[in-house]
Formats: C-alpha cells, sequence, structure tokens
C-alpha cells in the first residue's frame, strides 16, 4: 500500500496504466457544443491514407500558430478552435478527417449566399478526396411551408425529431456548391440538446455516404466472381475425363491460380465490406438515438435510408457470401484432384517398385551363377598353386605321392574349402 496524497486522503495511490488517460479522454473528447438559432453549419468529410492524415495534421497546427492559437497535440485526433464568429472543428478517423465549422446565420434566409467568414475559401487546404459535404440551416420553426420549394419532392424527407422537439429537413441532394442541404427547426431543444441533435444528423449523413462504398466494391467483384464460378464449372467437368496424370497436374495448377487470384480479391475487400457494415450499424443507433417519427404525408429519414441503404448492405453480404462459397468449392475441387495426383503417383511408384524388384531377383540371380564360377575359377587357380608345391616337393625329394595324384585329391577339398568361404562372406553381407 502507498501513502496517501498531501490533500490527506487515506486512499492509496497505484501504478497507472499508460492507457488510461486517453481511455478517460476519448469520453470526453467530442462533446456536443451548444447552438442557438439561427445557425449556419458546414460540414466536409474527406478520404485520407496515414500519410495525408500526417500532412493535414501538421497543417492544422501552422494555420492555428498562424491565428495565434495553439494546435493539436501530437497524437491528438480531434481539435476545436474559434473561427470567423463561430466554431471549426476538426476530427481524424481510420480513413477520412472531417471538418466541421457553425457560424451566426441570417433568420430570414435559409439557402442564401454563404458569409465569408467560413474556413473552407482559398486559403483552406483540403487533406484528401472529398466525399461528404453538408450545409446544415438551424432555424427557429416557421408558420408557412415556403421551405419545401427548396427541395426536391420526390425525394424530400420530413422527420420531427426528440418527441417532436424538433424537425429535420432534407432531400439528400447536392445543391449549386456541391453542399447536401438539411434544415433542422429548432421547438423546444435546449442549446446542448440542438449541439447532440446537429452532430447525429451530420454523422448520419456522414456514415450512410461512407458505408455506401461498400456497394461499388461489391459491384466491381461481382464480373470478377462471376468468372471464377464459370472457370470452377469448366475445371470440374474436365476433371471427371481427365485420366492422364499430366492433364491431372495442369488442372490442380490452373485450379490453385484460381483460388490464390479469389483469396487476393477477397482480402482486399473485407475491409470495405467490413467497415460498411459497421458505418451501417453507425447509422442506424444515431437515427434511433434521434427518435425520429415521419411528419404527417411525408417520409422519415429511417424509411429513406432503409429503402437504399439497405439493398446496398445486402449486396455486399451477398457478395461476401458468394466468394465464402467460392472458396469453399475450390478448396473441394482443389483436394479431390489432388487426391487423385496422389494416388495415380502412388500408382506408378506401386509399378517402379515392381519392376525394381523384378531387377533386382535377376540381379541375385545372376550373382548366384557369378558366384558359382567364381568358386570354380578360385579352385582351378589354387589348386594349380597346389601342383606346383607337389612338383616343387617331389623334385626335392620330399616323400609325397605324385603331383597329379596330389592335385586330384586336392581338387575336392580345395571346392569344398572355397565354396564355404564365399558362404560365410555372403551370410556377413547379408545380417548387415
Amino acid at each position: 500500500m502507498g501513502q496517501g496524497s498531501e490533500n490527506g486522503s487515506s486512499l492509496p495511490s497505484f501504478r497507472t496504466s499508460l492507457l488510461r488517460e486517453r481511455v478517460l479522454g476519448e469520453v470526453h473528447a467530442r462533446p456536443f457544443r451548444p447552438l442557438t438559432c439561427p445557425r449556419t453549419v458546414l460540414h466536409y468529410a474527406f478520404l485520407t491514407n496515414a500519410e495525408e492524415a500526417a500532412r493535414d495534421h501538421d497543417w492544422l497546427s501552422e494555420f492555428c500558430m498562424s491565428r495565434g492559437v495553439p494546435g493539436p497535440a501530437s497524437g491528438n485526433r480531434h481539435h476545436t478552435l474559434t473561427f470567423g464568429g463561430g466554431t471549426l472543428s476538426w476530427e481524424q478517423h481510420a480513413e477520412f478527417t472531417t471538418y466541421t465549422w457553425d457560424g451566426s446565420a441570417r433568420p430570414d434566409q435559409l439557402f442564401g449566399q454563404l458569409a465569408a467568414t467560413h474556413p473552407f475559401g482559398a486559403a483552406f487546404r483540403a487533406p484528401g478526396d472529398l466525399l461528404v459535404a453538408v450545409r446544415l440551416e438551424l432555424r427557429e420553426p416557421v408558420e408557412n411551408e415556403d421551405w419545401r420549394s427548396q427541395f426536391d419532392e420526390s425525394s424530400l424527407t420530413v422527420s420531427n425529431l426528440e418527441d417532436g422537439a424538433a424537425t429535420v429537413v432534407t432531400d439528400f441532394r447536392q445543391d449549386g456548391d456541391g453542399l447536401t442541404r438539411m434544415l433542422l427547426f429548432n421547438r423546444s431543444l435546449s442549446g446542448v440538446q440542438c449541439g447532440a441533435v446537429v452532430q447525429r444528423l451530420l454523422e448520419v449523413e456522414t456514415y450512410r455516404t461512407l458505408a455506401m462504398l461498400g456497394l461499388f466494391e461489391a459491384t466491381g467483384l461481382q464480373p470478377e466472381i462471376r468468372r471464377f464460378e464459370i472457370e470452377l464449372a469448366e475445371m470440374t467437368g474436365q476433371m471427371k475425363d481427365a485420366a492422364a496424370l499430366g492433364t491431372n497436374q495442369e488442372l490442380l495448377d490452373k485450379l490453385s491460380a484460381l483460388a490464390a487470384a479469389l483469396e487476393a480479391g477477397a482480402t482486399a475487400s473485407a475491409f470495405r465490406f467490413g467497415a460498411s457494415r459497421a458505418y451501417a450499424e453507425i447509422v442506424k443507433a444515431r437515427l434511433e438515438t434521434l427518435r425520429e417519427e415521419a411528419a404527417p404525408g411525408d417520409l422519415s429519414l429511417a424509411s429513406f435510408l432503409a429503402r437504399r441503404l439497405a439493398p446496398a448492405m445486402r449486396t455486399c453480404q451477398a457478395i461476401e457470401d458468394r466468394q465464402a462459397m467460392l472458396s469453399r468449392k475450390l478448396a473441394r475441387a482443389t483436394t479431390l484432384l489432388r487426391t487423385r495426383v496422389d494416388v495415380e503417383l502412388e500408382q506408378q511408384n506401386r509399378s517402379l517398385l515392381q519392376s525394381m524388384n523384378r531387377r533386382a531377383r535377376l540381379q541375385l540371380r545372376l550373382q548366384q551363377t557369378v558366384e558359382g564360377l567364381s568358386v570354380a575359377a578360385v579352385s582351378y587357380y589354387v589348386v594349380g598353386l597346389i601342383s606346383y608345391l607337389a612338383k616343387a616337393a617331389k623334385d626335392a625329394g620330399l616323400p609325397v605321392p605324385s603331383a597329379n595324384i596330389t592335385t586330384g585329391l586336392a581338387v575336392p577339398l580345395v571346392v569344398l574349402l572355397i565354396w564355404w568361404v564365399v558362404r560365410r562372406i555372403r551370410k556377413h553381407h547379408g545380417e548387415h
């Protein structure tokens, strides 16, 4: 147990995790800023990779220094500063970066000329490719519905939020500036509640756009997957007729190449499909949090997005399922063909072993024949030596029979001796 703190606390001090401050700070990283009417909110989201995100962090730091305010600390992924009579917020995410600015607006003007005080002018440097651009106007409720002329009736959605405390209007279409227009009428929301609703609406538009990226990935993969399916069907048909080992090995090489190409495509698209599912879930969660209901006679945000986002997600899931099923089929076909090739190789090996056995038996017979001849040949030379010894002994006057008798008597003994020695040698080698 450690010592208490200087203020007299009796609680012990513990070793703190390096992630504790980051985890606790993340909860308060993106607080809802209070917003009051009238207000104009501009929101941009740019696709950025790691290199572009690092450059953007450096640029924002320099931008803040030029205005005499501190920039984001190293490693920070969010920052807020005052700009042009409003607030500029910067956030970095896994694959995109957002800039959001809110400033005062004229109460009698919905989507007129933007004030020149916004930061997205010539001095602004986009960190990557633009994906999301939103203009949200926050206003007090009005009696008439002249605002309908600002939207496309064919895709207009009007939803009451927070149990009727606010109403949001949008058609999800771009205006002349490339901005998706949203109009939010605040009836009884507090400043903090209004800021929370605005942030969630911006997140709905951002994440539903990001979720749709998976649809185009799936659409681009469809022709390739169809080609794989056709090639696999053709190869499995050839497998029924292929009998030669060379043909089966060629088919096996083609199947392996097809499987590698399929896995490469599946691996490349796995991130996009997974991210699209996650973004779609975020959109669903944000809509549930807004507690929206369609205004009488109009579509709600959820119903409009469900008709377009849900089919896109089902398409992504269908492509993933086809990839997985095709991968399993390829694996089964490859295993079947590899088994056939292995069986054919075993048959060839068995035939080769049988041929080697026949050759070994022939060699054994030849060896036995040669051994018989070698016994005769060695015996002949040994008997010859004995004959020379007998003649020499006779000439020397030793009491030995004649050389011919001695040689004749030595023949059977020498043959038996040589045969016995050769047999011992062969038996000795056989044991080892």
